[in-house]
C-alpha cells in the first residue's frame, strides 16, 4: 500500500517528494506579509516525523545554516518517514538580527501560545497547531547569546528514554540533563510526550565551522538512530563520544573591569584554578576569577568588558571527569582529522593541551 501524502497548511506533499511551504505569520506595519518557511521531505516509507528547527531566537543564526546543510545531504534520497525543516522560527527577530520579538518577548517562553494572545503567543500557537501536532521527534537548534560562545552540547530531559537515545546519538561532547523551563518549546513538547533535544553551540550572529559541522553530523546521526536514513558503513563506535554532566555552574565577575581570560573553551579545570583576571583600566587593582568546582568549560564570555555579577564562564560538572575528558579528546581529534589538510580560521579550542 502506497504511503499517504503529508498535509500541512492545506498543501499535500506526495511520498518521495519535497516541497517548501510558506505559512502566513503576520504583516509588518508596512503591510509587508511575513511567512514561516517550512520544507517538507516526505519519504516513500513510513517512519518517524522529525522536526528540525532553528532561530527560535532570531539572532541564533547557526541553526539556519545547519538546517540548510542537512537538506542538501544525499542520504535524504532514501528517507524513511518525514523530515520537517523549519530553519527560521522567529522570522521577526531574524529580520532585525535580534533575539526577541518586536514587543521584546522571548518566543521560547510563549508556548503553548494563544490564537488571540501576544505576538509571541500567536506565533507559538501557529507553530504548535500547524507543525508540532504532526511530529514524533524534535531537534531544536540554538547558540549562545551575543558575546558568549557555547561548546557544542546537548540539553535534554533525560528521564524520557527516547529523548536520552536521541541525545546519545547526536554525539556532542557534553550532554546536560537540563530541567524544563516553563513556556519553552522543549517543555511544551515534553508535555505532549514528544522526545526533544536542544543543540547549543557557538555564538549569536556568528557562523563557526566546527559548531555548524557538529550540528549537521549530530542531526544526521539522530536520523540514523531513528532509522530514517541508512546507516553509514564502517562507523566507529569504540571511542567515547559524549558524557552526561551531573550539573553545571555559572562563574560571575566579582568586580567591574577588563577581563583577561586564562581558561579556554573545552578545557578541563580544577576547583580553585584561575579562570581569568579582571583589572581596572589603570592596573591599580586586579582580581582573579577562581573556579568554584572541577569540570569542563562549556561557555566563555568573549567580551573583555565585564560588570560585577556578569556571567563569564559556564562549567559543566561530571561524576567522572576523566570520562568527560575522553569525550572532549574524541571531539577534538575528529575535528582535527577533518581539517588537517585545510586552512581554517582559529577556533576557541585550537590551543588546548598544546
Amino acid at each position: 500500500m502506497a504511503r499517504a501524502p503529508f498535509e500541512m497548511a492545506g498543501i499535500q506533499v506526495q511520498p518521495g517528494a519535497r516541497q517548501t511551504i510558506e505559512i502566513p505569520v503576520a504583516k509588518l506595519y508596512t503591510h509587508t506579509p511575513l511567512h514561516l518557511p517550512v520544507e517538507i521531505v516526505h519519504g516513500r516509507r513510513d517512519g518517524p516525523v522529525l522536526m528540525v528547527c532553528g532561530a527560535i531566537h532570531g539572532d541564533e543564526i547557526a541553526g539556519v545554516e545547519i538546517v540548510r546543510r542537512v537538506l542538501t545531504n544525499s542520504a535524504l534520497r532514501n528517507l524513511r518517514g518525514t523530515l520537517i525543516a523549519v530553519p527560521i522560527v522567529n522570522i521577526f527577530g531574524f529580520v532585525h538580527r535580534t533575539r526577541y520579538l518586536p514587543d521584546r518577548r522571548d518566543l521560547n517562553r510563549c508556548f503553548p501560545g494563544s490564537e488571540r494572545g501576544s505576538l509571541g503567543g500567536r506565533i507559538a500557537y501557529l507553530l504548535r497547531t500547524q507543525i508540532m501536532e504532526h511530529v514524533t521527534h524534535i531537534i531544536d537548534l540554538h547558540t549562545g547569546a551575543i558575546h558568549r560562545f557555547n561548546l557544542p552540547q546537548i540539553r535534554a530531559e533525560l528521564k524520557n528514554p527516547e529523548t536520552a537515545r536521541m541525545a546519545e546519538a547526536f554525539a556532542a561532547p557534553v550532554i546536560i540533563n537540563a530541567g524544563l523551563r516553563e513556556g519553552s518549546l522543549r517543555a511544551y513538547a515534553d508535555s505532549l510526550d514528544i522526545p526533544v533535544i536542544t543543540y547549543e553551540g557557538g555564538e549569536a550572529l556568528r557562523f563557526d565551522d566546527v559548531v555548524i559541522g557538529s550540528g549537521v553530523k549530530g542531526v544526521m546521526r539522530v536520523m540514523r538512530e531513528l532509522e530514517m536514513v541508512p546507516p553509514r558503513k564502517g562507523r566507529n563506535t569504540s571511542k567515547k563520544r559524549s558524557e552526561i554532566a551531573a550539573s553545571s555552574q555559572w562563574v560571575r565577575a566579582d568586580i567591574d573591569g577588563i577581563m583577561r581570560p586564562v581558561a579556554q573553551l573545552g578545557q578541563k579545570v580544577r576547583k580553585g584554578q584561575k579562570l581569568a583576571m579582571v583589572a581596572d583600566p589603570f592596573g591599580e587593582s586586579e582580581t582573579a576569577v577562581i573556579s568554584p568546582c572541577s569540570g569542563i568549560v562549556i561557555c566563555v564570555n568573549n567580551l573583555p568588558l565585564v560588570n560585577e555579577g556578569e556571567a563569564i564562564y559556564h562549567i559543566a560538572r561530571f561524576d567522572e571527569l576523566s570520562e568527560a575528558e575522553k569525550a572532549m579528546d574524541y571531539f577534538r581529534s575528529s575535528f582535527e582529522a577533518e581539517v588537517s589538510e585545510a586552512v581554517v580560521p582559529m577556533h576557541p579550542w585550537d590551543e588546548l593541551q598544546k
